[in-house]
């Protein structure tokens, strides 16, 4: 059986150098995986959870597709950056509106505890930053926290592999390269 593989591009921009990680990870999932893409740019959904979870907020197509295939999703793969010590705004908004009650985890009679409905999936995180290479560990601490333990983790994926690249601002073209070669080495190992 072929492992079933999504990549979430989390720029909201159209072109990025995480658009272009993201796509040379495909290329390489695609030669032995399936594979499903999303690119964060070209979705269309309003990103504001505007009552919490005390009403149910209608989901755009994006939102359901994007639930479907993290269902069949075996993987899932994120490539973000940081930007001001956190997740874009329009990423922390895919994560708010699709990862919900009921279909992400549910809670049970009166335990506080949740129980995790998206058991059973492996996950990697590739963030860049703008912060030199000292601090990138530092930087993506609180991100890893929000996104890795207290959505992913919470919701049932095991704990995410990650990668940081920084400082993007100051970053050779060789630097960038080698960025490059690491996940497109990642791809094809579907890890």
């Amino acid at each position: 059986m072929t492992k079933k593989i999504l990549i979430l591009n989390g720029n909201p921009k159209s072109t990025s150098f995480c658009q272009q990680l993201a796509n040379t990870y495909t290329v390489e999932a695609r030669e032995c995986y399936e594979v499903k893409h999303f690119n964060l740019s070209e979705m269309a959904f309003n990103p504001i959870l505007d009552s919490g979870y005390d009403t149910e907020q209608d989901l755009e197509p994006d939102l359901k597709d994007f639930q479907k295939w993290l269902l069949w999703a075996e993987h899932i793969v994120i490539f973000s950056p940081i930007w001001w010590g956190g997740l874009p705004a329009k990423l922390k908004g895919l994560f708010d509106r699709s990862f919900l009650p009921h279909f992400a985890f549910k809670y049970e009679q009166d335990n506080p505890q949740p129980t995790p409905l998206l058991i059973g999936k492996t996950a990697r995180i590739v963030l860049t930053m703008d912060m030199p290479e000292p601090y990138l560990e530092e930087q993506a601490r609180p991100v890893l926290e929000q996104l890795d333990k207290y959505t992913l983790q919470f919701s049932g994926v095991e704990k995410a592999a990650t990668n940081l690249f920084g400082s993007m601002i100051f970053a050779t073209q060789e630097e960038k390269q080698n960025w490059e070669k690491l996940v497109k080495s990642l791809g094809s190992q579907g890890i």
